[in-house]
């Protein structure tokens, strides 16, 4: 094992993010906004660098355009020391095909492991809102001489049926079997009553990789996916282990968002995830100095209120303005204008949305550019919002991106 071992992090990012629909329209899902400042990606990128990992390479597919630019012009390591962060599109180094999965998708960048020559490989997805920092795991990966090591969540064992699945031997360390979306999760050794869900991050020993995808690809059965095929392939190997976040320790970290960790594929999930920011003791801090979450910087002025327009228990992002409005319990991107009269509370605005005067806008998600005319309710005649604009289960109105509203 080398003294200072080189780690190089590969980012999956080429999902296409169907139940994202309609914020997925138009942009992968790791380049959708969040936290009014911030895209998906730029989570795992801030725990990969802030770990000390700054060799990174995002492999990218659907509708990739604005997560190519965002990360092109936002992520630039110092190439003086070698480091990088790149985005690697699907290039059909293996034949006429794009990528068949998430295994394919490494299997046909197989030149960027070979290129590098790393001892490890971090395989991180991009699309979860959390902090951890990967170097306790890779320390751990490398301690046990596991061929994978997988991040893994406690979550209560009623609620477990919704992820990927490890179950453990009695050491609570070593994986015995992988499982999706079971039925009848299995307890820990130390909890009955919790479940490890995978959270899609994993550690590799590069030769493990290597070989792992190589059987993979040569079997015409398998859907080429991570935690479908590989992870299962090298637990019957006996060879994979499990990392338990909640040993994570990440500096700044308060007890109310230690371990927090969001999956945000659906629009509801998405939307509970911006809820989580608002509070005054939030449930995730996106204030933490010492673990930053790192993004552009906004190069527009402050937001302004005026007129007495009020925002309270709620996030206001640079270069909007909320005049002679209200805002409560939301989250406002850049370049937002609230006009004279109206309401926004419990809403998600993403960059450049206009609410004109007298508007009422409740438990929405609106998309760039989204303007809603003078008068206009969006969030309280649900039927009537759904005639028009897609609602989720719990009843949160989402409009895509550039629509004026109807009145």
């Amino acid at each position: 094992m080398a003294a200072n071992p080189k780690v190089l992090g590969i980012v999956l990012a080429g999902g296409e993010g169907k139940r994202l629909m309609p914020l997925t329209t138009d942009r992968a899902k790791p380049a959708v906004p969040f936290g009014g400042s911030y895209r998906l990606v730029d989570f795992v990128l801030s725990n990969l660098v802030n770990g000390g990992y700054r060799r990174l390479c995002v492999l990218t597919q659907y509708k990739s355009h604005s997560l190519d630019r965002h990360i092109t012009q936002t992520w630039r390591m110092s190439t003086l020391t070698g480091n990088y962060v790149t985005p690697v599109p699907a290039q059909q180094r293996r034949g006429p095909r794009w990528f068949t999965g998430s295994a394919d998708a490494i299997y046909q960048s197989m030149n960027l492991i070979r290129d590098e020559r790393p001892d490890y490989v971090v395989v991180f997805g991009a699309d979860h809102v959390y902090r951890m920092d990967p170097s306790q795991m890779v320390a751990q990966h490398i301690e046990s001489g596991a061929a994978v090591t997988v991040a893994g969540i406690r979550v209560p064992r009623e609620q477990a049926s919704a992820f990927g699945v490890i179950d453990t031997d009695e050491s609570g360390r070593k994986i015995t079997q992988f499982l999706e979306k079971p039925a009848d999760p299995p307890g820990l050794p130390d909890d009955p009553n919790a479940t490890f869900a995978s959270m899609g991050n994993y550690v590799f020993t590069t030769e493990a990789l290597v070989e792992a995808l190589d059987r993979d690809a040569a079997d015409e059965s398998s859907l080429h996916d991570m935690g479908g095929n590989i992870i299962p392939m090298l637990t019957s190997d006996g060879t994979a282990y499990v990392y338990d976040f909640a040993d994570n320790k990440v500096p700044g970290a308060t007890e109310r968002d230690r371990g927090y960790w969001r999956d945000v594929g659906t629009l509801d999930s998405y939307y509970d995830a911006h809820m989580d920011l608002v509070s005054v003791h939030p449930i995730f801090n996106l204030y933490n100095t010492d673990w930053p979450l790192l993004t552009s910087s906004a190069k527009r002025p402050p937001a302004k209120f005026v007129l007495g327009g009020l925002a309270t228990e709620s996030m206001v992002a640079a270069g909007s303005i909320v005049a002679g409005a209200t805002v409560r319990g939301s989250v406002l991107g850049m370049d937002v204008r609230v006009f004279e009269g109206a309401l926004v509370d419990g809403c998600v605005l993403l960059d450049n949305v206009q609410i004109g005067k007298g508007s009422i806008v409740r438990r929405a998600i609106l998309d760039k550019n989204v303007v809603v005319p003078d008068g206009v309710h969006v969030g309280v005649d649900l039927a009537r919002d759904r005639e028009k604009y897609h609602v989720t289960e719990s009843g949160v109105v989402v409009i895509g991106k550039d629509v004026v509203v109807e009145r």
